[in-house]
C-alpha cells in the first residue's frame, strides 16, 4: 500500500471539507467556532441539591452535562453523584461554584445573603439560574423585603456581578425532573437582564423537556413566585406569553 498517496489523499480531502465549511461560515457570517461551541456543554454547579436542585441536576447529568452537587449535607450529594455515574460530582458550595460554567441556586431565600458574600468572587460573570423563592413563613424578614422590592431585583442585589436568570420558580418541584413526561410541552417563564444568559439558560431548560418563555427583565422577575402569580403552575408556552403580555 502506498501510504504516501493515501496520506496526500486524506490531506486533500480534509482541505476540501475545511474549505466547504469556511465557505458556509463566510456566506452566513457565522464565527468559525460555531460548530465546536454548539457541541460543547457547559459544566454546571448546583448550589442546593434538595427537591428542586437535585431533581434538575439529575436530569442534566442524564442528558450528558457534567454536574457538581452541593448542599449542607455532603454525604447526600455524594450519594446522588454515585447513583448518576461519571457525569456527576459532589462538593462544597465553593467547589461547585468554582466548577460550574453555569450555576443553579436552589436554596431557601434566607441563605442568599451569606452565599452572596462567601461566593462573590466565584459567581462573578457567570450565568446564575436563580430558582430561589422567598416565603415569609420560612425565610422571615428577607422574604418580605424581596417580595416588596421585586424578587428578581432583590436576587441581583444579593448575588452581585452574576448574570442572573430567574427560572424554575413557577413550576412545582415534583415536575422538575419529569418535564419530558408531560403530555404537552410545559412552558418555563424566565426573566433576565442578559440576552446571552437567556440563550444559555434556554438551552438547559429545553434539555429538561420544558419550553423557555422569556417574559422580560429582572424587574419582571417579581411575577415568578409560586402561588402568588398568574404565571404559576403548569402552563403552555402560548398561555404564558398571553398572561405576560397583560402584566404591568
Amino acid at each position: 500500500m502506498n501510504t504516501g498517496n493515501t496520506e496526500c489523499f486524506g490531506r486533500g480531502r480534509m482541505r476540501r471539507v475545511t474549505s466547504a465549511v469556511l465557505a458556509i461560515v463566510a456566506l452566513f457570517g457565522l464565527p468559525k467556532t460555531l460548530i465546536a461551541a454548539e457541541e460543547t456543554k457547559p459544566r454546571i454547579g448546583i448550589i442546593g441539591s434538595g427537591k428542586v436542585g437535585g431533581g434538575i441536576g439529575k436530569v442534566w447529568a442524564s442528558a450528558g452535562y457534567e454536574v457538581m452537587f452541593s448542599s449542607r449535607n455532603l454525604e447526600h450529594d455524594q450519594a446522588i453523584a454515585a447513583a448518576l455515574g461519571s457525569n456527576a460530582y459532589a462538593g462544597t458550595s465553593s467547589e461547585a461554584a468554582a466548577f460550574g460554567d453555569v450555576l443553579l441556586f436552589a436554596v431557601p431565600y434566607h441563605a442568599l445573603p451569606k452565599l452572596g458574600e462567601q461566593l462573590t468572587d466565584l459567581i462573578k460573570g457567570k450565568v446564575l439560574i436563580d430558582a430561589c423563592n422567598p416565603f415569609p413563613s420560612r425565610d422571615g424578614e428577607i422574604a418580605v423585603w424581596a417580595k416588596e422590592k421585586g424578587v428578581g431585583v432583590a436576587s441581583r442585589e444579593l448575588l452581585p456581578d452574576a448574570r442572573i436568570v430567574r427560572a424554575f420558580n413557577a413550576v412545582g418541584a415534583a415536575r422538575m425532573a419529569s418535564g419530558f413526561e408531560a403530555p404537552e410541552r410545559i412552558g418555563m417563564p424566565i426573566a433576565s437582564d442578559d440576552d446571552e444568559a437567556i440563550k444559555i439558560a434556554s438551552r438547559l431548560i429545553r434539555d429538561m423537556g420544558f419550553e423557555p418563555v422569556p417574559i422580560g427583565d429582572l424587574e419582571r422577575g417579581r411575577y415568578l413566585v409560586p402561588y402568588t402569580s398568574p404565571l404559576s403552575g403548569e402552563l403552555s408556552p402560548d398561555k404564558i406569553r398571553s398572561i405576560a403580555a397583560e402584566l404591568e
